[in-house]
């Protein structure tokens, strides 16, 4: 095995397609980061294979900015030491003690179950876009439940762009420092596997496809078109890779990035 990088951030997003939040710790277990796209919005406009209302009908939901109520219920599955100790999968925290709060842009706070929350969300929009709030123990991801994206590539893409990169447009979980100082290096670890901090194991699947959603500021959904289309001409489409999770285990920041040798 060799040293490859190391994590820079963790992020998870209570709420798909708002703010995510950065960790120092996260739980990576087999149906996601613990917490991660825990609730979505579907709409009744969307297609049946992709239900959810996301940034890409309104933008304003970048603005949101959820948290869960209580911390440290949301930290890790509750029984994580025993769980490892028989070698037995871990378990979530009750449902009423996963529960979120929004910030919204206006400055309130308002539960993720709030009427008036789907309400504020769904303004300004076209009235076809009937909100149901929807609750998931795996996360609501768009492909596969873990996702990462080095800070190489971030840079790569703001020298051919000519425009200034922050990483959050690329709403992943871990964000790695690669040894590698090419962009786009992550592209390697595809069909291999990698072992995050002492204990977690991913499996690399696939490179990641993107869609408009990079284009929008993360702070002000302002967008900027130039982003997906050199996206598009340069790298087919792709940035950054998606992985599933085959052991699970704690990750923090700083936690080295070790290339496991196929078996």
């Amino acid at each position: 095995m060799s040293i490859v990088g190391k994590v820079e951030s963790l992020w998870r997003y209570p709420v798909k397609s708002m703010r995510g939040e950065e960790l120092d710790e996260a739980f990576a277990g087999f149906s996601g980061i613990y917490g991660d796209r825990l609730f979505a919005f579907k709409s009744s406009a969307s297609p049946k294979g992709f239900p959810y209302f996301t940034a890409r009908e309104q933008t304003k939901l970048l603005q949101y900015r959820p948290r869960f109520r209580y911390p440290d219920k949301a930290a890790r599955p509750i029984n994580l030491s025993e769980a490892e100790s028989m070698g037995a999968n871990p378990v979530s925290a009750n449902p009423s003690e996963l529960v979120v709060d929004v910030k919204t842009p206006d400055g309130r706070t308002l539960a993720i179950d709030d009427p008036a929350l789907t309400t504020m969300v769904r303004a300004d929009i076209d009235e076809k876009h009937q909100l149901t709030l929807m609750r998931s123990e795996r996360a609501m991801t768009d492909c596969r439940p873990f996702s990462m994206f080095s800070l190489q590539s971030a840079r790569q893409l703001a020298e051919e762009t000519g425009t200034p990169m922050d990483k959050r447009r690329f709403r992943a979980n871990v964000y790695v420092d690669l040894t590698s100082a090419q962009g786009f290096a992550e592209n390697d670890f595809v069909g291999r596997s990698l072992r995050i901090g002492p204990k977690a194991v991913v499996t690399i699947l696939e490179r990641d496809p993107r869609c408009m959603m990079i284009t929008l500021d993360p702070d002000t959904g302002e967008k900027t078109p130039a982003i997906l289309k050199k996206v598009a001409q340069a790298h087919d489409g792709m940035a950054g890779v998606y992985g599933a999770v085959i052991v699970e285990g704690m990750l923090h920041k700083g936690d080295s990035v070790e290339l496991l040798e196929p078996i």
